[in-house]
């Protein structure tokens, strides 16, 4: 007796003479097909967009940096002459600079009353602080006026990422021109590392930071203490990590086999029960009219 191969087929068709077409299920299916392209769509939009993946972990990530961190600070005195205006900086190992010219630039304001600052500069990843201060000017003035707008105050790279959502540039906007002119300003940062991974593995590094803040006017036995914007940081030991990644193709192959196969079902079982219930209420309907 020969083999039939055909035996196998799990697949096998139901007789034309058992099947009935009806309007319920032409519409059934319609909506079926409708509702199973939006799902199509919907997951081929997120398999074609990235996601962004956040880990912590303690670390330095950047250990190419020399023990380094970029920082790029924009800051504007209206009220306080650029010859006045200086960067100072200072830090646990020692280091104490006075008056630090290299990469800053001042703009003046106002009519040459005020000055905008702007400076790119690198500090240790040990505890410090860098100060705008009017310590660096050949002659002291009596009355320095120290209220300010913070225009930029940020770390390492700069990440344009949409789908990352962090304090990158927390003092951005702070405006302290309403305050009292004599007083000094203590922001106290926290630096938090942070790595970007792209879908290609590139790696970039910033850092996140949180600030408090705190004013007042500071005297000493022989008077008052000359007011400066200080900026203390320290560095968190926690590394926040983001990693862009894409959703594998497998994992969207079956997405899309369950909204087909799951979509027909459900249709397939509510028609069932609307045609069974029909047929039934039309068997009532003849028995009445009998």
């Amino acid at each position: 007796m020969p083999f039939d191969f055909r035996r196998f087929d799990i697949y096998r068709k139901v007789p034309k003479d058992l099947t009935q077409p009806t309007y319920t299920g032409a519409i059934i299916s319609v909506c079926c097909c409708l509702f199973i392209l939006f799902l199509f769509l919907s997951e081929l939009t997120g398999f074609i967009a990235t996601e962004i993946v956040n880990e912590l972990y303690v670390d330095d990530p950047d250990k190419d940096s020399g023990g380094k961190i970029e920082v790029n600070l924009n800051i504007s005195l209206p009220n306080l002459h650029c010859e006045l205006v200086g960067l100072d900086i200072q830090d646990e190992m020692g280091r104490h600079e006075v008056g630090h010219i290299d990469n800053s630039m001042k703009i003046p304001l106002n009519n040459g009353d005020g000055c905008r600052f702007e400076g790119h500069f690198s500090i240790n990843k040990v505890p410090g602080n860098f100060h705008v201060s009017t310590h660096s000017a050949t002659a002291q003035p009596q009355n320095p006026d120290m209220t300010h707008i913070i225009h930029k105050l940020s770390f390492g790279d700069k990440l344009q990422v949409h789908n990352v959502h962090g304090a990158f540039n927390a003092l951005e906007g702070a405006d302290k021109l309403s305050s009292n002119p004599l007083a000094s300003h203590d922001y106290i940062l926290k630096i938090v590392p942070t790595v970007y991974e792209d879908l290609g593995g590139k790696q970039r590094y910033s850092y996140q930071y949180t600030v408090a803040n705190k004013e007042y006017v500071a005297y000493s036995h022989t008077g008052r203490i000359i007011p400066a914007i200080w900026f203390r940081y320290d560095l968190s030991p926690i590394t926040v990590k983001y990693t862009e990644r894409r959703q594998p193709l497998y994992r969207f192959i079956t997405s899309i086999c369950a909204i087909i196969g799951g979509t027909f079902t459900v249709a397939g079982i509510l028609d069932s029960c609307i045609f069974t219930a029909s047929e039934a209420w039309k068997k009532i309907q003849l028995g009445k009219m009998q």
